[in-house]
């Protein structure tokens, strides 16, 4: 692992700077051996066994993930807001028999691994008298599983070799340049490509330092800010529509203390949901930074990416990475040129390996000669990718995370009270799209804050519907398919 040897050349360096505490490559390396020593139990490898983690970021985080690469295992980060139900769900998909929670989350966990006959380790409670030997690790094996709903009602497994990530790695450095000099704040989910592999990865992978805040406030990140360190920041949309917010707020003192500050950055960077404009040009006048905006999936890390040296425009995702080829397929199996919409299809050590357990949504994703297809739809202008939107109205992008409809609506329609029901997604400038549903009811009427309240119980909050609609029954095609496009006008 190419990883760890970078992080053996840089032993010496500051690596995470987590909740006040500064930790060397060194600590690092021996932390991780240390888990790795744990799972073993005195096997000599892992062989691909999952091991699932819900730990908080910072360096638990990192050396947990390193300890079960380092053990041969396959990593599957457990999203820490998660309700027990869809933590169940990918500790069972898995087939994981050990899970690693920090002591804050053993309340969560204990009783369903007690239940179901699962390891629990709390990294607080662990201890290690003697490291054991370590296996070698070849780049073809499996090495993570993220999870990510998409047209289906269930989330599917995304595994990744240990190929995968470095290829993903290696490209987004040399795109973005990155460098033992760099220093990075990460306010993102660690169960996501985005905060795994940008910022984590990439980070680590170059020597240079990754900064964690304990949970993520406008105030905490410009704290960080005027602190003077930093000169890389990675966020989502959502994210910097809150910083503007709060910034928009301070005494003018206070902004010029910040354009300052920002001044000094060398890159900022925006993803995992489309970018307004808006926002792009109101960051640029209050920081002097034109936001880098890319493309990627939790699939194929990023593929697409505007220039770090270059015109960085506003509502394009740029042009393929170093290593990685797309192209533009429309449904007659034709390869497009500019201006012609259609799908995204990417090919490159970057891509995932497979569905987790799903050979039959595995070849689907491909074509026949290897591309992997997202499902978005772009043009190509100049050279420039622009995405024109989603092949599916029923995913749903909000706050930078690809949410399924269809598994929404599943949840909704266990409901006692409701017949039935459908899900959009509406318009927002803060969070891209919000989840609206439309229901038709068993009864004359329900509580929708204790409809709101059931739902969270059973998913996670960002994927629980902000508003809804009651009607009497739901627009159909001749098909007996839902027309979604006619019920977003009840929502103006």
């Amino acid at each position: 692992m190419k990883l760890l040897a970078k992080a053996t050349q840089n032993q010496n360096s500051t690596a995470i700077i987590s909740r006040g505490k500064s930790f060397s490559y060194r600590e690092l390396l021996t932390a991780s051996a240390e888990i790795s020593t744990l799972l073993l139990n005195q096997k000599a490898d892992l062989n691909e066994a999952r091991i699932a983690f819900m730990v908080s970021p910072g360096f638990d985080y990192v050396k947990t993930q390193w300890g079960i690469w380092r053990a041969g295992g396959v990593a599957v980060p457990l999203c820490i807001s998660y309700p027990i139900s869809s933590l169940a769900y990918v500790i069972e998909d898995t087939i994981a028999q050990t899970v690693i929670c920090s002591q804050v989350y053993k309340n969560v966990l204990e009783t369903y691994c007690s239940e179901k006959a699962v390891r629990l380790l709390v990294i607080e409670e662990m201890s290690v008298k003697t490291e054991s030997s370590l296996p070698e690790i070849s780049l073809e094996r499996r090495a993570m599983i993220l999870y990510t709903s998409g047209t289906t009602s269930l989330p599917k497994g995304v595994v990744s070799t240990h190929k995968n990530i470095e290829a993903q790695v290696t490209a987004l450095i040399k795109a973005w340049q990155w460098s033992p000099s760099d220093h990075i704040l990460c306010v993102l989910p660690l169960h996501h490509i985005h905060g795994t592999i940008n910022v984590i990865s990439c980070a680590l992978w170059s020597g240079a330092v990754v900064e964690f805040l304990p949970e993520f406030s406008a105030k905490g990140v410009f704290g960080a800010f005027e602190r003077g360190q930093l000169n890389l920041f990675m966020a989502v949309p959502t994210i910097y529509f809150k910083l503007i917010s709060y910034y928009d707020a301070l005494e003018p003192e206070e902004k010029a203390r910040l354009k300052s500050c920002m001044s000094k950055f060398r890159l900022m960077v925006s993803g995992s949901a489309a970018l307004p404009v808006s926002i792009m040009e109101k960051w640029e006048s209050i920081s002097g930074h034109r936001l880098l905006e890319r493309y990627g999936m939790t699939e194929i890390g990023m593929g697409i990416s505007n220039p770090f040296d270059g015109d960085r425009k506003a509502g394009y995702i740029g042009m393929p990475l170093p290593g990685v080829s797309a192209r533009l397929f429309d449904e007659n199996l034709e390869v497009l040129t500019d201006l012609t919409p259609g799908e995204i299809q990417i090919k490159g050590d970057n891509v995932f390996l497979e569905y987790w357990n799903k050979p039959e949504a595995t070849q689907k994703a491909f074509t026949s000669d290897g591309w992997f297809k997202t499902g978005d739809v772009a043009i190509i202008e100049n050279g420039y990718y622009k995405i024109l939107g989603r092949d599916s109205i029923d995913i749903i992008k909000s706050g930078g995370y690809k949410l399924s409809a269809v598994e929404i609506e599943e949840v909704l329609r266990t409901h006692i009270g409701i017949e039935d029901c459908s899900v959009i997604g509406l318009p927002s400038q803060e969070w891209g799209e919000t989840v609206a549903a439309v229901l038709v009811l068993k009864t004359e009427s329900l509580d929708l804050l204790e409809l709101n309240t059931w739902m969270r119980e059973k998913l996670p909050a960002y994927k629980v519907p902000r508003q809804y609609k009651i009607v009497k029954e739901l627009p159909r095609n001749a098909m007996g398919k839902v027309t979604k496009n006619d019920l977003k006008p009840l929502f103006n």
